[in-house]
C-alpha cells in the first residue's frame, strides 16, 4: 500500500515536472533567454572587444536635399552694354544645429554674436535686410509702410492675415516688435539683470549696441522664417573678402552650422544713373513669396497644360531665402531673370560632408533682358541735368545772410542767401556733427562743437524759462523761437505724447495756438492736460493718477530730452548759430576741409584757412565745380528729370531722374547705413522723378486744349482771340502771363506766345456747349481729350509710377494746365510724342527683348499703339507750326543744326517757392524721331529746362563736342528767359 502510494506520488511529480517542460512559458521563457544572451554577447564584442575600433570607423548617414541656385539674367541697354551683371562671391551662412532646450538661444545667441563681431572686424556688413532700421537719430523705425507694414506684423505676430491682427499689433512701434522678438519668449537676445539668476528681469537687448542688437534680431528672424525646413541655410553676410573666409574656417569648431559658401552677387554698372529704372535685388519678402510662386505656378501651368505636377513643381519655385527683384526691372522681370532653380539629393556624414549625391537636376539659368533705353545717352542727360541744375543754383546765390524779398516781388524773383548754403552743410549732412565731437577732431571741428554745445545749453535755459516763467504769447517770440517750439509740438504729437485723435481742431484755445497764434506754448500744453489731449502712460510718472502739475513738470523733462535725441532739432541750432555768429561762414567751409567730405584743391583750401579768400567765394567754387553737388545742397530746384522716347514706337531711349543713388548698396543685402542715409537725404535720391513726381503741366497742356478747341468748334485756326492781359469773363478773372496782354492772337500766335488768355477763351466757349457757361461740359470735354492724348492712365512703362490727375475744376484755367491737373514726366512723354506724330498714341516700354543664356531670342517687344487721335491734317499742322515758333523765339536755339518744335510750362505751386520748369519737344520738326521732356521742379521758368533739353539734342544728334556738353563744371542759365506759363 505504501509503495502504491510512493509509486503514485512519484507519478504525479513526474507529470507535473513534464507539464512545467513542456509548457508554453517555459519555451518563451527559453527563447528569450537565449535571445538575450545573443544580445549581451553582441553588445560585449560591440562595446568591449570592439568598441574603440567602432567608433573610429562610425559615420553618421544623413539623406539632405539642398537647392541649387539659378544663374540670374544679364540686363543690357538697347546697343549691348551690360547694365546688370552677377559676380562670384562667398557668403556666410548659418543652419540651427543646436538641439532644443533651456541654454538653446544663449548658445545660439552667443555664436551668432562672435560671428558678426568677426565679419565686421575684417571689414565686411552682415545683411540688415530687415523691416526696421536705424534712422539718423538712431531711432528704431520702420523702412515700409501701409500694407506692407502690416504683412510684416502679421509675420511677425504669426498670423496668416493682417485681419487677424489686434489693435495693439497693428500699431505696435519698431522698438516694440524689437523689444517682442528679443524677448524671453522669442530670441532672448539680452541678458538677465542677475546674470546668475534666470528668474530674474530679462533685459532686451542688453549687452549689445543698437546696430548689434538690430543685426541679430534680423539673423534670427530670418532663420525662424525657415526653421521649418531643415537644412536651409540662412545668409548672414554676402560678398565677404578673404580675410573674413579664412577666420570663418578657422574657427569653424566653435561656430556650429557656420559654412563659407560659394555664391553670386548682384551688380550694377554706373549705378546712379540707372537705379530708378533697373531697381535691385534684396531677400524675398513673405508677401513677395506668395505672389512669385503664383506668378511661377501660373507660367509653368500655361507650359504644361495645368497638369498636377506642373503646379506641385512651379508652387515651390521660391523659398523665403531667395533673393529677388524689389524694384524696377528687377521686380517687373522677377521670374524672367531669375531661372529655375536645380537641386541634388545628397548622403551627408555627420560632419556635413558630402558622402554620395543620389539625385541631381541642373539649375536653368535666367533670361537676358535688352531695355530701349542707351546708356551713353542716359548717362550724358544725367551729367547736362546736374550741370544746369548747379550753374541755377549757382546764379541765384547771393552775399547775405537772409533774403528779403521786395515789394510786388513774385517766386521768380527769390534768391538763395550764402547762409543757406552754410546751413545745409549741416542740414543735408554733408559735415558730420558727430565727428566734431570724436577725440580726433580736428581744431575747427572742436570750436564749432564747443559753441554747439554752449549756444543749445543757452537755448534750453531760454526754453525752459518760457516754458515756466517768460509765457511769451506765440506770434510775440523771435523767429528761432517760434521754429523751436512749432517743432517741439510737432514732436510731442509724432510721439504720441499729444494725442492728435483727442485734439478738437475748432477748440478756440487750439485755435489760439494754431492759427492765431496768440498764446504761449505753456499755456497750451497745460490745456492740452486738462483736455486729456496728453498720453500720460508714455511719460515716465510715479503715480498714473499724478496732479495736472506734476503732469506738466515730467512733460518739460521730457521735452529737453526729446529735442536732445533729434537730430533735425540739434540742426536747427546751427542754423541759428550761423545768423546770430555764433558760428562763421568761413569754420563751415573749414570743417569741409578737414572732414574731407568734399573735394577742394590745395589752393582753395590754404586760402580760406589764411585769410585769402572769403567764405562766399570758396562755396560759389565748389558748387561752380560740382565739388558740392545740387543734390548735396537739397536747395530750390536741386531735383530734374528727363524722358526721350522714339515718337514711332514708345520706346524710352533714356529716363533720368537726379539725382541717383547707388543701388550696389541696396542689392544682395541693405546697407543699413546708406540706407539711413538714403532716407535722410533731403534730396530724396530714391524718388523716380520721372514717373513718380506728379505736377500741374502747365502751358505744355495747350496743345491739347488746342486740339479740343479746334475740333468741339470752339475756335478756328485762324479764329482771333484779343488779349488785354486778363480774362474777364469768369470771376475772379484770371490774368495772363504777359499782364499788358498780347493784343490779337491766333490758334498758331497764341502757342507761340503762350497766350493764357487765348486758352482761357477756349475753356470757356468748351463750357458754354448749353448756351450758358457751365464747368462740367468744359471739364468733361478736357477729360474726352486728356483720354484720348493717354493723360487719363499711367503711360504703360514697366516700373512703378504714379496716377495722372486730370482736372476737375475750373476749366478756363485748366485749359492753360492749371486746376488740378497734375502728370508724371512719363505720362506728358506720351502726350508729346502722340502730338509729334499726329495722333498715334503708343504705350511706352523699356523693353527691347529678351535672350536665352545662349543669345537667341525668346521674344522681341513690339510697339503697342494704344488708340489713334483722328484730327484734320491742317490742324496738327498749325499745333506743330506754333511749337516750332515757340523755339525759334528762343535765342539759345539759334544755329542749332537740327530744327526742333516745342513747348515751355512753367507752372507755379506756392509763393514762397520758385515755379516748376517744364519743356517738352520733338526733332527734327519736318520728320519727327524722339521727343523730349524736361522738368525741374523749382527750376524758376521754363527756359531753364529748355536750354537743357537743348544740349541733350545736341548730344544726341552730334550736334557738339562730348567734353564741350560735359564739362563737369555747372553751367549757368543763357539770356533770353522769360516768366511765361
Amino acid at each position: 500500500m505504501r509503495e502504491r502510494e510512493r509509486r503514485n506520488l512519484f507519478d504525479e511529480f513526474k507529470e507535473k515536472i513534464i507539464g512545467v517542460i513542456t509548457s508554453r512559458l517555459t519555451v518563451f521563457t527559453v527563447v528569450f533567454c537565449l535571445f538575450a544572451g545573443v544580445l549581451i554577447y553582441r553588445c560585449f564584442e560591440l562595446q568591449i572587444v570592439h568598441g574603440e575600433e567602432y567608433l573610429e570607423e562610425f559615420v553618421l548617414e544623413i539623406e539632405k536635399t539642398r537647392d541649387i541656385a539659378s544663374t540670374r539674367g544679364n540686363i543690357y541697354d538697347r546697343n549691348g552694354n551690360v547694365l546688370a551683371y552677377n559676380e562670384l562671391a562667398y557668403s556666410v551662412k548659418i543652419e540651427d544645429v543646436f538641439e532644443s532646450g533651456r541654454l538653446k538661444n544663449a548658445r545660439l545667441n552667443d555664436m551668432i554674436h562672435r560671428l558678426i563681431q568677426m565679419i565686421e572686424k575684417n571689414g565686411d556688413k552682415c545683411i540688415t535686410d530687415f523691416k526696421i532700421f536705424l534712422n539718423e537719430d538712431r531711432e528704431f523705425q520702420y523702412s515700409v509702410e501701409d500694407t506692407s507694414l502690416l504683412r510684416f506684423l502679421a509675420d511677425v505676430y504669426g498670423k496668416a492675415d493682417i485681419g487677424d491682427l489686434k489693435d495693439e499689433e497693428r500699431t505696435a512701434t519698431a522698438d516694440e516688435i524689437m523689444e517682442y522678438l528679443s524677448s524671453t519668449k522669442n530670441f532672448a537676445i539680452g541678458s538677465y539683470a542677475d546674470p546668475e539668476d534666470s528668474k530674474s528681469e530679462f533685459l532686451v537687448g542688453e549687452g549689445y549696441s543698437k546696430e548689434e542688437w538690430l543685426t541679430m534680431v534680423t539673423i534670427r528672424y530670418a532663420m525662424n522664417l525657415t526653421s521649418f525646413r531643415k537644412y536651409i541655410g540662412t545668409t548672414v553676410a554676402t560678398n565677404v573678402n578673404e580675410k573674413t573666409v579664412a577666420v570663418v574656417m578657422e574657427n569653424s569648431q566653435s561656430l556650429p552650422g557656420v559654412t563659407i559658401e560659394a555664391d553670386t552677387v548682384r551688380r550694377y554698372v554706373d549705378s546712379e544713373y540707372f537705379a530708378h529704372v533697373l531697381g535691385y535685388t534684396g531677400k524675398i519678402s513673405s508677401e513677395e513669396l506668395a505672389d512669385l510662386n503664383a506668378r511661377a505656378a501660373e507660367e509653368k501651368s500655361a507650359e504644361r497644360q495645368g497638369t498636377d505636377s506642373a503646379e506641385e513643381e512651379s508652387s515651390d519655385a521660391y523659398s523665403l531665402n531667395d533673393v529677388v527683384g524689389k524694384s524696377g526691372i528687377e521686380s517687373y522681370l522677377e521670374t524672367t531673370l531669375q531661372g529655375e532653380k536645380g537641386y541634388e539629393k545628397v548622403i551627408v556624414d555627420n560632419m556635413g560632408k558630402v558622402i554620395s549625391i543620389q539625385e541631381r537636376k541642373e539649375a536653368k539659368a535666367g533670361q537676358d533682358v535688352y531695355l530701349t533705353i542707351d546708356k551713353d545717352l542716359t548717362e550724358a542727360i544725367y551729367h547736362i541735368l546736374e550741370q544746369k541744375l548747379a550753374g541755377l543754383v549757382s546764379s541765384k546765390i547771393i552775399n547775405t545772410k537772409e533774403y528779403v524779398p521786395a515789394r510786388g516781388a513774385d517766386s521768380s524773383d527769390i534768391k538763395i542767401p550764402i547762409y543757406d548754403v552754410y546751413f545745409t552743410m549741416f542740414d543735408n549732412a554733408v559735415i558730420d556733427i558727430r565727428a566734431m565731437a570724436e577725440e580726433d577732431a580736428k581744431e575747427t571741428e572742436r570750436e564749432v562743437y564747443a559753441a554747439y554745445l554752449a549756444y543749445k545749453e543757452n537755448a534750453y535755459n531760454q526754453l525752459r524759462y518760457e516754458l515756466t516763467e517768460g509765457l511769451t504769447p506765440y506770434n510775440q517770440l523771435s523767429k528761432e523761437y517760434q521754429v523751436y517750439q512749432s517743432n517741439i509740438v510737432t514732436l510731442l504729437r509724432r510721439n504720441g505724447i499729444i494725442m492728435s485723435e483727442a485734439v478738437v481742431s475748432d477748440d478756440a484755445t487750439q485755435v489760439a495756438w494754431a492759427t492765431e497764434e496768440v498764446i504761449s506754448l505753456s499755456e497750451y500744453l497745460k490745456y492740452c492736460i486738462s483736455q486729456n489731449w496728453i498720453d500720460v502712460s508714455k511719460l515716465e510718472l510715479d503715480d498714473k493718477y499724478s496732479d495736472s502739475s506734476e503732469i506738466y513738470d515730467e512733460i518739460l523733462e521730457h521735452i529737453i530730452v526729446m529735442v536732445e535725441n533729434n537730430t533735425e532739432f540739434q540742426k536747427r541750432f546751427f542754423k541759428y548759430m550761423l545768423l546770430n555768429d555764433a558760428i562763421s561762414g568761413r569754420q563751415v567751409c573749414q570743417i569741409l576741409c578737414e572732414q574731407g567730405k568734399v573735394s577742394v584743391p590745395e589752393d582753395d583750401r590754404a586760402a580760406v584757412f589764411e585769410g585769402q579768400m572769403s567764405a562766399y567765394q570758396f562755396m560759389m567754387n565748389r558748387i561752380d565745380h560740382l565739388d558740392i553737388t545740387p543734390a548735396q545742397l537739397a536747395l530750390d530746384p536741386c531735383n530734374a528729370s528727363c524722358v526721350v522716347t522714339d515718337v514711332h514706337s514708345g520706346d524710352i531711349l533714356a529716363i533720368v531722374s537726379y539725382p541717383g543713388y547707388d543701388n550696389n548698396k541696396m542689392a544682395n543685402s541693405i546697407d543699413a547705413a546708406y540706407y539711413a542715409q538714403l532716407n535722410a537725404d533731403k534730396s530724396n535720391p530714391q524718388y523716380n522723378y520721372a514717373t513718380q513726381y506728379a505736377a500741374a503741366p502747365g502751358s505744355t497742356f495747350k496743345m491739347l486744349s488746342s486740339a479740343a478747341g479746334l475740333m468741339e468748334g470752339a475756335v478756328e485756326i485762324d479764329s482771333i482771340v484779343k488779349c488785354k492781359g486778363i480774362f474777364t469773363e469768369i470771376d475772379p478773372p484770371p490774368s495772363c502771363w504777359n499782364r499788358y496782354g498780347h493784343g490779337n492772337e491766333t490758334l498758331v500766335s497764341a502757342i507761340r506766345d503762350s497766350c493764357d488768355c487765348y486758352f482761357y477763351e477756349i475753356g470757356y466757349q468748351l463750357s458754354m456747349g448749353s448756351g450758358t457757361y457751365n464747368e462740367t461740359e468744359g471739364l468733361d470735354v478736357l477729360d474726352k481729350y486728356a483720354e484720348l492724348f493717354g493723360l487719363t492712365e499711367k503711360s504703360g512703362i514697366e516700373i512703378s509710377e504714379a496716377s495722372p490727375n486730370v482736372s476737375t475744376e475750373d476749366p478756363v484755367r485748366s485749359s492753360i494746365g492749371q486746376g488740378s491737373n497734375s502728370y508724371t514726366l512719363t505720362g506728358l512723354a506720351r502726350y508729346v510724342a502722340t502730338v509729334a506724330n499726329s495722333g498715334f498714341c503708343y504705350n511706352l516700354t523699356l523693353l527691347d527683348k529678351i535672350t536665352d543664356s545662349e543669345g537667341n531670342v525668346v521674344e522681341e517687344f513690339q510697339p503697342k499703339l494704344r488708340n489713334t487721335v483722328d484730327m484734320p491734317g491742317e490742324y496738327w499742322d498749325a499745333i506743330h507750326l506754333g511749337m516750332r515758333q515757340v523755339v525759334e523765339n528762343k535765342s539759345y536755339f539759334d544755329n542749332l543744326a537740327v530744327n526742333v518744335a516745342g513747348k515751355t510750362g512753367t507752372a507755379e505751386q506756392t509763393l514762397d517757392r520758385p515755379s516748376h520748369a517744364l519743356f517738352a519737344c520733338y526733332a527734327p520738326y519736318e520728320q519727327p524721331e524722339i521727343s523730349i521732356v524736361t522738368r525741374i521742379p523749382f527750376g524758376y521758368a521754363a527756359d531753364h529746362a529748355a536750354q537743357a533739353s537743348r544740349d541733350i539734342l545736341k548730344y544726341y544728334y552730334g550736334l557738339a563736342e562730348v567734353d564741350e556738353l560735359i564739362t563737369g563744371t555747372a553751367d549757368e542759365p543763357d539770356g533770353g528767359i522769360t516768366n511765361e506759363h
